[in-house]
């Protein structure tokens, strides 16, 4: 019994794989350290997988009495009979002897988990609530299979406090320099904060706290001292120009430019503008003097034969060439006219115009005319002679365009068509337009002042021709004239007439022109 004892409580010890349920019976009399005693075999009431030992047995106390005594039901164990429990080296006596084997089957349960971890070491955290099976009396961890899923807690989370966080300082991005070169200034933003909450997703909540939770001794500057570069300096690089003026107030300039560190010339923006020595100042030369400056007199006289003039022209400058007025000049303003002499004037042929004489349209483009006159001069006696005389001498205009006013708009025609007969009464056609100033079609024209856009002609009876064979055997005739058709045989024939007629006048007026010449 003793190595029975010994192999179930390393068993227990060594976490056996399999949950085996024994009730040991030991009979009336046998010791439990007596090698001999003649005890039954363990009887197996349940086995099940597991990760412990749960294991009843019967120890029966030595009885010196020859005749057994009453079982007495007492709150105490008895001294006869003792029913002993173990789970994880725990006994648990029971004072109730037990007369045969148990009949109760183990229960299972859910229970809370008790690894479970916050997800925050400090602060307000979330943690996860986990459930695991266990056997209803003993609390021992089971497989979950045993449990009922069905019965089984939803997977949930709680707030979980476990103590403040610690405030920290919460250190903001330093600001730009103040100054883009040289020693400046940057900023930053240092705030005293405290985290709250941190949730699962690994976010965390805080909150700004006074500065004394974060040691105000210890809180991080807010203000820096920066350099981005060292800055550019204005450098001269010439001396002063000579004064732009001989005389009076001018200027003159030097060249100033700004300089990097390295030696380079840079744009004035990277200097200080404030600091940039001159580059340009006023100068006085003094009083300038004033005085009269007159061109040279023109090489011809005006008149080609007797007196005429000679020009030039006066100013009054100083003597860095700058104009004043006329008046300013000391001392009287020179002659700019003087009279000259081409000698005497013998048979002179010149041009004489006359006024100009009245446009020959109200309104819109018009001509005007003037009378021309070729006038012959001997010593200061004038006579008027043939233009031909005159011929080697520039030729005034006589007629130019004018326009008085601008028409609006007026009505526009284009010449007669010939007449669509020769004889018995024809008709003949023109265009007619409204235009304005600027030649654009125009509605505005007066519908009562519009000419006529067709109109009879050859009203004059077709006279019969000597001879009486040659007459027009065509109704249309005049297109044949027109189109100059006559030279052929066939179409002299079917207009003998017209065509005569046309030959007969074409022939009197070659006679006219050569006549005219």
């Amino acid at each position: 019994m003793v190595r029975m004892w010994r192999q179930l409580s390393s068993l227990q010890q060594g976490r056996a794989l399999f949950l085996l349920h024994f009730i040991l019976y030991l009979p009336t009399g046998a010791q439990t350290g007596d090698k001999e005693a003649n005890s039954s075999p363990p009887e197996l009431i349940y086995q099940q997988p597991g990760v412990s030992v749960y294991y009843e047995y019967k120890v029966p106390v030595h009885n010196t009495h020859s005749t057994p005594e009453p079982a007495i039901p007492t709150d105490r164990p008895s001294q006869s009979e003792e029913v002993h429990h173990e789970d994880n080296n725990d006994i648990i006596k029971e004072g109730r002897p037990t007369l045969g084997p148990s009949k109760s089957r183990p229960t299972y349960t859910w229970t809370r988990s008790s690894q479970i971890e916050c997800s925050a070491s400090c602060g307000t955290g979330r943690r996860h609530i986990l459930w695991k099976c266990v056997e209803k009396d003993f609390q021992a961890t089971v497989p979950a299979d045993l449990c009922d899923s069905a019965l089984k807690p939803p997977d949930e989370e709680e707030d979980c406090d476990i103590r403040p966080c610690p405030a920290y300082w919460d250190l903001g991005e330093w600001s730009e320099c103040s100054k883009r070169c040289g020693p400046g200034f940057q900023h930053r933003q240092v705030i005293c904060r405290q985290v709250i909450r941190v949730h699962t997703n690994g976010t965390e909540t805080s909150v700004t706290v006074a500065t004394e939770l974060c040691g105000s001794s210890d809180r991080p500057v807010t203000r820096s001292m920066c350099q981005l570069k060292i800055c550019s300096q204005w450098e001269v690089r010439s001396e002063w120009s000579p004064c732009s003026v001989p005389c009076g107030v001018g200027q003159r300039r030097r060249e100033v430019v700004c300089v990097s560190n390295q030696g380079d010339v840079e744009t004035d923006e990277e200097c200080n503008t404030n600091l940039k020595p001159e580059s340009q100042q006023n100068c006085d030369m003094g009083v300038c003097a004033r005085s009269w400056f007159t061109s040279l007199w023109s090489p011809r006289c005006s008149a080609e034969c007797g007196q005429g003039n000679r020009t030039r022209v006066a100013i009054c400058l100083t003597n860095h060439m700058t104009h004043l007025p006329l008046d300013s000049c000391e001392g009287e303003r020179p002659p700019e006219v003087t009279l000259c002499d081409s000698g005497p004037c013998q048979n002179r042929l010149e041009w004489y115009a006359g006024p100009w004489g009245q446009c020959s349209a109200e309104c819109g483009n018009g001509t005007q005319t003037r009378s021309l006159a070729c006038i012959s001069s001997t010593s200061g006696r004038m006579e008027v002679v043939d233009g031909l005389k005159c011929s080697s001498v520039s030729r005034p205009m006589a007629v130019q365009l004018c326009m008085l006013k601008p028409c609006g708009v007026q009505w526009f025609v284009t010449d007669w068509s010939a007449c669509s007969r020769s004889c018995d009464g024809g008709y003949r056609v023109r265009e007619v337009r409204c235009l304005s100033d600027s030649v654009a079609p125009s509605d505005r024209c007066d519908p009562s002042l519009t000419p006529e856009s067709r109109e009879e002609c050859n009203k004059q009876p077709c006279i019969a021709e000597i001879n009486s064979d040659c007459s027009d055997q065509y109704y249309n005739c005049v297109v044949v004239l027109q189109a100059r058709l006559c030279i052929y045989p066939y179409y002299s024939n079917i207009c003998c007439a017209s065509c005569y007629r046309a030959q007969r006048t074409y022939l009197s007026s070659a006679q006219k022109n050569r006549t005219g010449r």
